[in-house]
């Protein structure tokens, strides 16, 4: 609870949304990906990533909880899938699917 209240000082002092890097790897190894994730305090966000291969990527998210969140990925190249991740308020990690490739990622 006490994380939970430092991330909405947080966002509260930088006004009203907080960004973090991300860093992600398929689950085949053959591809990484670097972003960006900007959280609001209404409990929705933004994910921009690009891979390492040039795919890039941008979604949506909402928190279902207060550590748990859920989303949407659309990519350039047509490749659309879910994600999901839990968090501390400034680090978590996750996982998601793009088309049928699984992949995993941190943020913070």
């Amino acid at each position: 609870m006490r994380l939970y209240a430092i991330a909405v000082a947080a966002l509260l002092l930088t006004g009203c949304s907080m960004t973090l890097p991300v860093q992600g790897v398929s689950e085949a190894g053959d591809e990484t990906f670097t972003g960006s994730a900007t959280g609001y305090l209404d409990g929705g966000g933004n994910l921009e990533i690009a891979s390492s291969k040039g795919l890039k990527c941008s979604g949506t998210f909402v928190y279902v909880t207060r550590r748990e969140g859920k989303g949407t990925f659309v990519c350039t190249n047509g490749l659309s899938g879910p994600f999901e991740f839990v968090s501390t308020g400034t680090r978590g990690t996750g996982t998601g699917h793009l088309g049928n490739r699984k992949f995993t990622f941190t943020f913070g």
